[in-house]
């Protein structure tokens, strides 16, 4: 079987792994991205760094940043020259390149299915929830990336076959624990990885390390609008000598930023037009044995489990009071950072993730 699967996400190159994954499964695999990928948290530049088995392509982009309204304007053409069995939009239904991507497939008579996140039911206005109803009567199937996503498109109107899981798993031999404990005795290391938006939350982390008993550091790492309001916040809260904020790192550099804390925290709250749709980071550092916090929103209970600690979301109390638990016994951190590789291990790994859509090529196929 051969799959064009077309996806911004896999500019990065840790990402590649699964497409990796696939193709070690037998699949003839062609993946299509952008040269780059902008959007609020910078530019992210196409890094081939995992590509054995498959081929990976740059195809032209307009519209970048934007994503109701980017598309591949030559997808058609690659498209017709690939004749694969099957097309993967790893894209939401409600946007412009997953429609014209679906389009060109029909003509071609090439089943396609696409990927979504979007755990709140939004109504767009025309053209875009044109787009989306088209795209759920032309997909051959869908993937969904959390349960509440699956039951929007319930809602919305889409009746084929669904399946449920994550875009993305993580590589444990990649993530992996770190070579050498850390010094029980040293400050404890916090950390968070991500976008510097307002929805993610880093201003009530701030917050809540102001308001710790004891030794501690606060290691950020992330680009976003809020960079200078948040060096600004912690300034105001007299805590910037004992934290550290850097722009995002490249994928390769994670795993040593993930086995270099204690800690990862993710404090994202809800806003009307989002909430965290799984929060990739907490399986990145849980893979790496790191002890996670995450507030109530969106996906986080459900990937975190039993392998870490909750607050009420926008609570900065209870985060707090949740990290001073930490730091005042690194017995229930070690076993909570134990406990998350095992978590990973069993349900998120990029392998698994990659099984479970070569199962869906298959059944799209074999109907």
């Amino acid at each position: 079987m051969h799959v064009v699967m077309v996806s911004k996400a896999l500019v990065a190159g840790a990402y590649q792994r699964k497409a990796e994954a696939i193709a070690a499964s037998g699949v003839e695999l062609t993946v299509l991205v952008p040269p780059v990928w902008r959007d609020r948290r910078g530019a992210q530049v196409a890094s081939p760094d995992y590509t054995t088995g498959y081929t990976l392509r740059t195809l032209p982009i307009r519209f970048n940043g934007n994503f109701h309204l980017h598309y591949y304007p030559t997808l058609g053409h690659e498209l017709a020259r690939l004749r694969p069995d099957l097309l993967h939009m790893d894209e939401e239904p409600y946007n412009l390149a997953t429609y014209l991507g679906l389009v060109a497939a029909q003509r071609l008579n090439i089943p396609a299915l696409f990927f979504t996140w979007q755990n709140i039911s939004r109504s767009y206005p025309p053209p875009f929830a044109w787009f989306e109803q088209a795209n759920y009567r032309a997909a051959a199937y869908a993937l969904a990336g959390n349960q509440e996503a699956a039951d929007v498109l319930r809602r919305k109107g889409y009746g084929g076959p669904l399946a449920v899981f994550p875009q993305f798993g993580v590589d444990p031999l990649l993530f992996q624990p770190a070579a050498q404990a850390r010094d029980l005795a040293a400050p404890l290391r916090i950390g968070y990885a991500g976008g510097l938006l307002p929805e993610k939350g880093v201003d009530l982390l701030l917050r809540a390390c102001a308001g710790l008993q004891g030794a501690w550091q606060l290691h950020i790492v992330g680009d976003g609008s809020e960079r200078a309001a948040l060096e600004t916040l912690a300034r105001h809260l007299d805590i910037s000598e004992r934290v550290r904020l850097e722009p995002r790192l490249p994928a390769r550099a994670m795993p040593a930023y993930y086995q270099s804390l204690d800690v990862l925290v993710l404090p994202s709250r809800t806003r009307s037009n989002w909430k965290e749709q799984f929060g990739r980071v907490l399986i990145e550092a849980m893979a790496c044995e790191v002890a996670v916090i995450g507030s109530t929103t969106g996906e986080i209970a459900r990937v975190i489990g039993d392998a870490g600690l909750l607050f009420p979301e926008a609570d900065v109390d209870a985060l707090c009071a949740q990290l001073q638990r930490l730091m005042d016994d690194p017995a229930r951190r070690g076993a909570l950072a134990a406990r998350g590789r095992e978590r990973v291990l069993a349900q998120f790994t990029m392998d698994s993730i990659a099984a479970s859509t070569v199962a869906v090529y298959r059944a799209i196929l074999a109907a």
